[in-house]
């Protein structure tokens, strides 16, 4: 067996503290490379956690907006069944937050043929014409927005339907380029005379009175299955602003246009002619 000295044992001491230190540095070093690499795979997994999140609401918000905008046409649908009775969202609104709600739902069958009619002429006359939409009348609307004039309505029956049964009130742009595809889609899946009664039972005609029956017993104290030419056509002008018309106190110009009315109404013929079929 070989022996050491103790002059060789104190030369390899250098060494031997060298070898050690080199251990710790290379274990020192290792470890520190280990918790970067766990740093970073830990930073990893929050950002892909939050990618994540922001994917789940971009899916659940895109859901609700298709749902939004299906949600007409599944109610357009079910509204063709006779049988049920649409309540219209400013319906809702009035109920809840507004004067309250009343309506009374009456079939067109049973409604007075020259109520409609005076309804027809004096709201939209090309009703049994067009798709929907009347084009020439949104055209002119459209061009005096543009020169900076004035604009006038150029709401259909149609559009007036879906924007009550869907929509909001007040003049705005986004709600009129929501009226056009909606009334243009209510116009193919749902027949003439069925817009015609569902507009005259969701219609408002005084605060928190829905509907033509209700209207025609508030303001003359009779059915809109007997009412008359004159009340008819009182009825029909209050229609554009009923909140601040009066069917029962009608003004001087309020009267000189129902004549107007009684007179079209008289005459309308074959422009009515698709709410007899």
């Amino acid at each position: 067996m070989a022996m050491w000295s103790s002059k060789t044992l104190l030369s390899l001491l250098p060494v031997f503290w060298l070898e050690i230190f080199m251990a710790a540095k290379q274990n020192d070093g290792s470890g520190r490379k280990s918790g970067k690499n766990a740093t970073a795979e830990a930073g990893k997994k929050s950002v892909g956690r939050k990618r994540s999140r922001i994917r789940r609401l971009f899916r659940f918000f895109f859901f609700v907006i298709v749902l939004i905008l299906l949600a007409p046409l599944f109610l357009l649908a079910i509204y063709r069944l006779e049988f049920i009775h649409p309540v219209s969202a400013h319906m809702v609104r009035e109920g809840v937050f507004g004067h309250g709600m009343q309506r009374e739902w009456v079939d067109i069958e049973d409604m007075s043929p020259v109520l409609y009619q005076s309804i027809l002429v004096s709201e939209d006359g090309k009703f049994c014409a067009h798709n929907g939409i009347d084009w020439e009348a949104l055209n002119k609307v459209i061009e005096d927005a543009i020169d900076g004039e004035k604009t006038r309505g150029a709401s259909t029956i149609t559009m007036q339907m879906v924007k009550n049964l869907f929509l909001w009130n007040g003049r705005s742009y986004i709600r009129k380029g929501l009226e056009v595809p909606l009334a243009m889609i209510a116009d193919r899946i749902l027949s003439k005379k069925r817009i015609m009664e569902i507009y005259l039972n969701t219609a408002e005609w005084d605060k928190g009175i829905f509907g033509v029956e209700l209207a025609a017993q508030n303001y003359f104290g009779r059915s809109a299955t007997n009412i008359g030419p004159r009340h008819s056509s009182l009825l029909a002008v209050t229609l554009p602003n009923p909140k601040k018309r009066n069917a029962a106190k009608p003004t001087r110009n309020m009267n000189h246009v129902a004549a107007i009315v009684r007179k079209r109404a008289r005459a309308s013929g074959e422009y009515v002619k698709c709410l007899s079929s």
